[in-house]
């Protein structure tokens, strides 16, 4: 997801965020307004890079389609797999 200043101020001109979005607070807050928490995307290679948590604005946030690729992104944690499961 972008995050840029259309979601928020704190993140306008060459602030932006690309952000993998991994919770979203159920909390209430100001209305049109959300906190998300996640991890900071380097747009060249898709890695992680560090844990945030930012208060945006719902109606600026841009979602990146998401890949058809089948295999989990590089950064991924494997998945551990019982036997005969």
């Amino acid at each position: 997801m972008l995050i840029d200043g259309r979601a928020s101020v704190q993140f306008g001109s060459d602030r932006a965020l690309w952000l993998r979005v991994t919770t979203v607070c159920d909390k209430p807050t100001y209305h049109g307004w959300v906190w998300l928490t996640g991890y900071s995307i380097d747009p060249a290679s898709g890695k992680a890079l560090t844990r945030r948590e930012v208060f945006v604005q719902i109606g600026g946030l841009q979602i990146q389609p998401g890949t058809t690729d089948s295999a989990p992104p590089s950064n991924a944690a494997p998945v551990m797999r019982r036997r005969g499961v």
